[in-house]
């Protein structure tokens, strides 16, 4: 069998198990709206809490489709949309769906660095920003940007300066746009940055049959009333797929603009959530809450998460609460790779990332791509119909796939003879903060800008209540020295992320190197496993 007919047949088969349905995002929005028109999305919000039906939030996405229309958007053009989860969130992904063009989360911590950039590389028609979030003024922000040429507006929730777009302006612009235009499901619809490996964020481009894969997988499971409370802020994937999935699926949704446990622990019980996702921080600060309060957590059916290292001491601790969690396995390339369950026994939830998810498949390979035994650890690589088209830079697509579309994970693991995969180290040089993805380069080029560094190796340090934070190992030039107030300060003026800001320095006079001269950044984690802070 040839690549095409592997690729055709593999198709055939997400298609036939219904994961694959071959409609367009609008068309998914229409249907579920149109059945499911009473299905409540309940943001939590300082500034913002609302409580909304999904035909409401459609009726306006529709209006707002002609608001980005007459601002210039069409089919296929990339719409960032930097707010937090919001009500005005929601009716902007029906809009954009509407014209065929493509939703583009960005997340609000992303400063002016990362956020030209991500401008640049999709070539986004439209910005959707916040004038003002907690302690973030985006309309400054975004007046530092660089050069965006193919930007053609910036629409600000709130009041908007000279040469911006206010939000009272644009929702009066709204109108019907009309019969939406013919999608190929095949097409980009959904697409979202992600920090990796390289220093810049990387744009992974999903189709409409892909995204609505994830939902056809995961989302309908389990029977009976299903009603969810995600924790995960918006721009990250999981976090869009939780409002895109109440669009899709109609199900009751509890949604957060800014993460509060307290909060979550008390709509956890008034909404009698059964299902909820998260990091281990989301877990263990909710469980804080919930035995500061006793609250009750009885509701909850199905309780999964990843994101992030999951300690066995955490999976213990929920499972005394009487929350049956599970790991499972995923990225923004891939969102959910595997899917354990609540009633898997113990020690399989305790100890593996559970089997692989309907339509998924999962190899263990080795640098050459080739496969490994059961048992041993290599390099995991996936395919399956939730699977992303491809990164928006080309150069970086010929590194990620094998032969057979195989997504290179960058991430190491093992399979057991039952099929059940173990995640044991990462391969890609990066940082999981909080659930967020920190790239090490980037860190390291922004540290090498400062006076007196001679040459820096970010690393993930061990953290409790965090997964993980950022520490910079560093050289420094003979006489010169730094603090991490100084550093504090330098990356507020680079306008990045507050995230990616070390939180920890160590000076030496020396890296431990490989023979060819490479950091073994591998000594580095050790030391800081080793000795905690």
């Amino acid at each position: 069998m040839g690549r095409g007919d592997e690729t055709r047949a593999m198709e055939r088969r997400w298609r036939e198990a219904g994961l694959w349905r071959d409609i367009s995002l609008e068309q998914a929005f229409d249907t579920t709206a149109e059945a499911s028109p009473d299905a409540q999305l309940i943001i939590h919000s300082a500034e913002h809490p609302v409580r909304a039906r999904l035909a409401d939030i459609r009726a306006e996405g529709l209006r707002l489709a002609g608001a980005l229309k007459s601002l210039g958007v069409q089919a296929g053009d990339p719409v960032a949309v930097q707010l937090p989860n919001w009500l005005e969130t929601a009716q902007l992904y029906q809009g954009i769906a509407r014209l065929g063009a493509v939703i583009m989360p960005v997340v609000p911590i992303y400063g002016e660095h990362e956020l030209t950039h991500i401008l640049n590389d999709s070539r986004a028609a439209v910005l959707v920003i916040p004038a003002q979030w907690r302690k973030t003024d985006y309309v400054a922000r975004v007046r530092r940007l660089g050069p965006t040429p193919h930007l053609k507006a910036i629409v600000v929730v709130g009041e908007a300066p000279e040469g911006m777009v206010g939000w009272d302006a644009f929702t009066a612009a709204g109108f019907d746009p009309g019969p939406p235009p013919a999608i190929d499901p095949g097409d980009v619809g959904f697409m979202i940055y992600t920090s990796g490996t390289t220093a810049a964020p990387k744009g992974v481009r999903h189709s409409h049959n892909g995204l609505l894969a994830e939902f056809w997988q995961t989302y309908m499971s389990g029977g009976g009333t299903v009603r969810r409370l995600s924790p995960f802020p918006a721009g990250h994937v999981a976090g869009a797929n939780s409002m895109i999935g109440h669009a899709v699926i109609g199900q009751t949704t509890v949604l957060f603009d800014h993460w509060d446990p307290k909060a979550a622990v008390g709509l956890l019980q008034a909404e009698q959530i059964t299902h909820l996702s998260g990091t281990p921080y989301h877990y263990m600060s909710l469980m804080d809450a919930a035995e500061a309060s006793q609250a009750d957590l009885s509701s909850l059916t199905d309780c999964g998460g990843g994101g992030a290292t999951v300690p066995q001491s955490m999976v213990a601790r929920a499972e005394g609460m009487g929350v049956h969690f599970y790991r499972r396995y995923g990225s923004s390339e891939h969102p959910t790779v595997t899917r354990g369950a609540s009633t898997d026994s113990l020690v399989q939830r305790m100890t593996t990332d559970g089997p692989a998810a309907l339509g998924c498949e999962i190899r263990i390979v080795d640098d050459a791509g080739d496969d490994l035994p059961i048992g041993y650890e290599g390099e995991v690589a996936t395919r399956g119909p939730e699977m992303f088209l491809g990164y928006t830079d080309e150069a970086l697509n010929a590194e990620a796939f094998l032969p057979g579309r195989w997504y290179r994970t960058g991430d190491i693991g093992r399979l057991d003879r039952e099929g059940l995969l173990t995640i044991t180290d990462r391969k890609k040089d990066i940082i999981i903060r909080g659930g967020e993805n920190i790239s090490s380069r980037e860190v390291e080029d922004l540290m090498l800008r400062l006076p007196g560094v001679v040459e820096a190796a970010a690393v993930a340090m061990p953290d409790e209540r965090l997964g993980e934070k950022v520490c910079v190992f560093l050289r420094m030039a003979p006489g010169a020295g730094l603090g991490l107030e100084e550093v504090d300060r330098a990356f507020r003026d680079f306008g990045v992320a507050r995230q990616k800001t070390p939180e920890r320095l160590v000076i030496l006079d020396e890296f431990p190197r490989t023979a060819s001269g490479k950091v073994q950044k591998v000594t580095l984690r050790r030391q800081l496993a080793a000795e905690p802070v």
